[in-house]
């Protein structure tokens, strides 16, 4: 199977270029709800354009609509923006959110899905579960080795675009929320701020881990996999992604030329594939970071992937010059922007005096003919062959050229110029617009009624007297030693990190047995990401355990898939990284049975108010995780022990931020340095209607745990308290998240 070189356009210039560079296919973001909301995004019209200049010129063109959408921008916006496109003859979208997947399945029947990365796909059972669900082509998380993509491959069949070059996150995509929570700029919405782009401190046990030298470390070198691009294609990989949508045209043009020569080269002669210095160094120079590195596709971590030093910062500081290669930069926007692109075409004219001129012209499987002008017979000069050949042959600014154009007369008869301009320009556009159509589509009329009415939300459940259920989640013992000695708790979540994985079974039915006699339910908390098949020997285990506990509190794609393989769906509670952004994408996870989903965390109150939550849970309180990552800290700053530990960053304004290494399933969790807590807003809560709340615990000692637990129960009247009690005057310090203030 031939593979695909696929490059990014973050304008319709980019798009050309790259295209001319020798793309297969181009990703491109429209005016709303792409994940780069910055770059110069082409209009309706424009990108009508695009489509069509893709599909001229033989490439395919997908869309990103990879960013969560709101109920109002589901229902109300997404149709019409997409609609337009759909009918061009867009060749896929590229999505994040499970409603927008469902959404477009129904609306859009024929248009291809493609799971973004996103949404974060880490292994054959999440990409089971959206392959099932529509989706032709996934995007995996960046995280994973050539040996799990491989794996993704011959378990699902599915293409895999995988990205090859350009600048990584360094967070698991999808999962980021702190330049949301910091900034209101929301990665998941198109706008992330790159606060792992700045300085920071780290310290464990209160010591120094970094110094002056080495403070970026958040902050990943960027990935080039040209080395490495036969063992990409061998795992199954069909589609290379270059990242740059926010790069300059001349960039994502050069690069996608060095690409697409290598590709070309391996294609011919595999056995000889060898990559130039002299080609190494244009990526370098085209943009890095301190350098580059290969991924992760032969590494799950470690400090050389990292931009620690950052030698640009340090040259802005001192004002040197970066020492761009502008002859490069110039001599790629010269050949590759300052040009035009034409298709070769065949034509066939027929030029006699007394009868029309007639051309045919030849594009491909495409012919069209047309008729023109009656030749006069020329009374002094008459029309020469290469006279006419020479006004037909001005195709300018068309998609056209003519590889061959025959031209038969008698060199007789005479024609005005401006009739021979007509004849070639209503050819041409006949002939491009005959191509053209076996790209359209055609939409069934609009239902009546918006849609934003057909999907109306339920309104909240009716409350009573009766404030909802009590969840807790504990990560570590003393948590849950406060948690079996508190009333009003109607549920607790043993965090897998502290039950362990040794002796899980006897260790689970423990800690069930414990909860059982405090009069809660228990459930395991899953860990937030779950890779390389870490459970798949567990399986049994797991299936026992499920007969006997309430459920497995479940954080990603990979988790849902296996415990429904395992006949547990109905026992499954969805936490927030399970992102239900909107109605739809709630109903999706409800139809594969789960139990309950958890409200998101960047909606504000008004959005949450307007939304089905019933059957969901609201996390009232905890630190947010702002990052979770296949990077680690300790290793980063060359401390690691491979025993899970903590460390703390601090930022440039001494702002602290607790980093929980968890070494079994090998991620770090970075968590907000404010515990967000909705306690004066209880009253507005419960009117909701929201059935179910959780607190989320994650370093609070036994005595802050019990602090905490009492002042959310007697507020809100958990445990069926006829009165509540009144919101103290002095609380702890809260952030309020975006309840307030939502995100763009």
């Amino acid at each position: 199977m031939k593979s695909e070189l696929l490059a990014p356009a973050g304008s319709y210039q980019g798009l050309q270029a790259v295209i001319r560079a020798g793309a297969d296919a181009v990703y491109i973001g429209g005016r709303l709800f792409g994940a780069r909301a910055y770059a110069d995004n082409p209009d309706r019209e424009e990108m009508k354009e695009a489509i069509d200049f893709t599909h001229v010129h033989g490439k395919r063109i997908y869309l990103t609509v990879n960013t969560l959408l709101k109920n109002r921008e589901l229902y109300g916006q997404l149709y019409d923006f997409l609609a337009p496109f759909y009918e061009q003859g867009a060749d896929g979208v590229i999505v994040q959110d499970l409603g927008v997947l469902s959404f477009l399945k129904k609306e859009f029947p024929d248009l291809p899905v493609h799971a973004s990365t996103q949404m974060t796909v880490t292994g054959p059972k999440g990409a089971a579960l959206l392959r099932d669900a529509g989706v032709s082509r996934i995007v995996p998380a960046r995280e994973l080795s050539l040996k799990e993509l491989r794996t993704i491959y011959e378990e699902t069949g599915m293409e895999i675009e995988s990205f090859v070059h350009g600048a990584l996150c360094y967070c698991y995509s999808g999962m980021c929320l702190f330049s949301s929570m910091l900034g209101g700029r929301s990665g998941n919405r198109g706008r992330c701020a790159q606060p792992c782009r700045l300085p920071y401190q780290a310290f464990e046990r209160g010591k120094l881990l970094n110094d002056e030298n080495s403070r970026y470390l958040l902050s990943p070198k960027d990935m080039c996999t040209i080395d490495i691009l036969p063992e990409l294609l061998d795992a199954g990989v069909f589609s290379l992604k270059i990242e740059g949508r926010m790069k300059r045209p001349e960039y994502a043009a050069g690069v996608t030329s060095i690409y697409r020569k290598y590709l070309d080269l391996y294609e011919k002669t595999p056995e000889h594939y060898q990559v130039s210095e002299e080609d190494r160094q244009i990526l370098l120079d085209l943009y890095q970071r301190d350098g580059f590195n290969q991924g992760y596709y032969h590494s799950h971590n470690g400090r050389n992937m990292m931009a620690v030093v950052n030698y640009k910062e340090q040259g802005r500081k001192k004002k040197t010059s970066e020492n761009r290669n502008e002859e490069l930069f110039s001599g790629l926007k010269k050949k590759y922007l300052d040009t035009k692109t034409q298709e070769k075409i065949y034509g066939n004219l027929i030029l006699y005096a007394g009868s029309p001129v007639i051309l045919d012209l030849d594009f491909q499987d495409v012919h069209v003919q047309i008729q023109g002008d009656l030749v006069e017979e020329a009374q002094k000069q008459p029309l020469t062959a290469q006279r006419v050949r020479a006004q037909m042959e001005k195709t300018g600014g068309t998609p056209f050229v003519f590889q061959n154009l025959e031209i038969h007369t008698d060199e007789k008869g005479f024609l005005p110029m401006q009739s021979l301009n007509a004849l070639r320009r209503e050819g041409l556009e006949k002939l491009e617009e005959a191509y053209l159509k076996k790209f359209r589509r055609k939409l069934p009329l609009k239902p009546d009624g918006n849609m934003e009415e057909k999907n109306a939300p339920k309104g909240p459940a009716a409350r009573g007297s009766d404030p909802g259920k009590l969840y807790v989640l504990a990560e570590t013992r003393e948590q849950w030693k406060a948690v079996l000695e508190s009333r009003g708790v109607t549920g607790v979540y043993a965090s897998l990190s502290m039950i362990g994985l040794k002796n899980l079974k006897e260790e689970v039915k423990k800690a069930a047995k414990e909860a059982s006699l405090a009069g809660m339910e228990f459930y395991l908390a899953m860990p937030y990401v779950l890779r390389e098949g870490l459970l798949d020997d567990f399986a049994d285990i797991f299936r026992k355990l499920g007969e006997d506990i309430d459920g497995f509190l479940v954080r990603n794609l990979e988790e849902l898939g296996y415990f429904r393989r395992l006949g547990l769906g109905e026992k499954l509670v969805c936490d927030y990284s399970l992102h239900n952004f909107n109605d739809q994408a709630k109903k999706f996870l409800e139809e594969l049975e789960v139990k309950r989903t958890t409200v998101p965390l960047e909606l504000n109150a008004g959005e949450i108010r307007e939304k089905n939550c019933r059957n969901s849970e609201m996390i009232l309180y905890g630190y947010y995780p702002m990052m979770v990552s296949a990077q680690c800290l300790k290793k980063t700053c060359g401390s690691c022990n491979h025993r899970s530990g903590k460390v703390w960053l601090k930022d440039r304004y001494g702002q602290r931020f607790l980093t929980k290494c968890f070494c079994d399933f090998c991620y770090n969790v970075i968590y907000n340095s404010i515990p967000t807590g909705f306690v004066r807003e209880a009253e507005e809560i419960l009117e909701m209607g929201i059935p179910s709340f959780r607190l989320n615990f994650t370093e609070e000692n036994y005595a802050e745990t019990r602090e905490i637990l009492e002042l959310f129960v007697r507020t809100y009247g958990f445990g069926k308290q006829t009165e509540k009690m009144e919101i103290p005057e002095k609380l702890p310090g809260f952030t309020k998240g975006h309840f307030r203030r939502g995100v763009e």
